[in-house]
């Protein structure tokens, strides 16, 4: 397990869950890029998939944890998007 790896997940991670509670209380997508987030969805995949196949360590975790938050963000994204409509 690299310690540095861990170090940057933790570090990229800590930022989620605040981005997540501001889509949920702003209800607002100002200042959100889609594209941005399904960018850093797909960097999560490829980290989860470069574990299972090729280094599996407690690392996963992490990285399965980040992405539940980045789709989590997702999921507010167009929550928002249809309640700006109304």
């Amino acid at each position: 397990m690299s310690i540095f790896e861990a170090i940057m997940l933790i570090c990229f991670g800590a930022a989620w869950p605040l981005s997540i509670y501001k889509s949920y209380t702003s209800r607002d997508n100002s200042g959100k890029s889609i594209s941005f987030l399904y960018i850093i969805l797909i960097g999560y995949i490829a980290g989860i998939i470069h574990k299972l196949f090729y280094n599996y360590d407690l690392v996963i975790y992490l990285y399965i944890l980040n992405f539940l938050m980045v789709v989590t963000d997702i999921m507010l994204y167009y929550r928002n998007k249809g309640l700006s409509r109304i």
